[in-house]
């Protein structure tokens, strides 16, 4: 409102010169676009005309703030096909599970099984243990002499993935979990990770053969991963589960021993 009070101040040479955000560069209508959050580009900025719906869609401007937000490499240039996506994919990238190192008791986890002595939290390294090769992890879950097993439903939409973007883009899932056996007694690992559709349907899964350790082992922990790619269309949700047992069937918590669980959407490049 008060712009017509200064502007009648100006010399009349500076007047007739006067422009607006419109009239800047478009390198330079990039730059200042690029500083501002990806939710106000798509929502706001990108409806305002036709000339920042074009500048919201170039590529070079996902690009600068992949460069800001340090998710910009230079060998990527030729095996990214939209920048947009890929910088929406970076940004989202994090653990998808909660609770994966036991820091918050049970909390986010559905105890399926839980026989025996029932699952326990222990500190590292634990009875007979070793410590994590990741020195920010302090503690894990133990299983029992009874089957004991836990799981984790993951909707990808309440995570910020929608449906368009796991239809069309299909971005690579990356699964990873952590296990270790008590050096003297045998246990049983078993993991189980499920992409189902909107009605609960498996689309596909990752099940492997379980891992059967003896007693008198290493002791040492091992990490098992998985990545989906090129998954049916449809993915809505991600159900992850994981448990064993003790072999040997000795009261307490002589079971296998999980942590550092994670699940990951990120690009194929990454």
């Amino acid at each position: 409102r008060g712009f017509p009070v200064a502007y009648s101040y100006l010399p009349l040479s500076c007047r007739s010169v006067m422009t607006t955000i419109c009239d800047l560069p478009e390198d330079v209508l990039v730059e200042l676009l690029s500083l501002l959050p990806a939710e106000d580009l798509i929502r706001a900025c990108r409806l305002v005309c036709t000339q920042w719906r074009d500048v919201v869609d170039l590529t070079t401007l996902w690009k600068r703030k992949c460069q800001r937000e340090g998710f910009y490499v230079q060998s990527l240039d030729r095996s990214v096909s939209d920048w947009k996506i890929f910088y929406m994919l970076c940004s989202l990238k994090r653990n998808l599970i909660k609770n994966p190192c036991a820091e918050e008791n049970f909390q986010h986890w559905k105890l399926d099984n839980n026989d025996g002595d029932k699952w326990k939290i222990e500190d590292l390294p634990g009875p007979h243990g070793k410590g994590m090769p990741d020195p920010t992890v302090h503690k894990y879950f133990v299983t029992s002499y009874g089957p004991c097993f836990k799981s984790q439903l993951i909707t990808l939409q309440k995570e910020g993935y929608w449906n368009q973007l796991m239809d069309e883009k299909r971005p690579e899932i990356v699964v990873k979990d952590w296990y270790a056996a008590r050096f003297d007694c045998g246990c049983r690992y078993e993991l189980s990770v499920k992409l189902l559709s909107e009605d609960y349907i498996v689309l596909e899964e990752f099940q492997p053969e379980p891992v059967v350790i003896e007693q008198w082992n290493d002791a040492m922990w091992r990490e098992i991963s998985h990545t989906f790619q090129n998954y049916p269309p449809g993915v809505r949700y991600i159900w992850f589960k994981h448990g064993g047992q003790d072999t040997q069937f000795w009261a307490g918590w002589y079971g296998i021993r999980v942590t550092n669980s994670s699940i990951t959407i990120g690009p194929l490049t990454l």
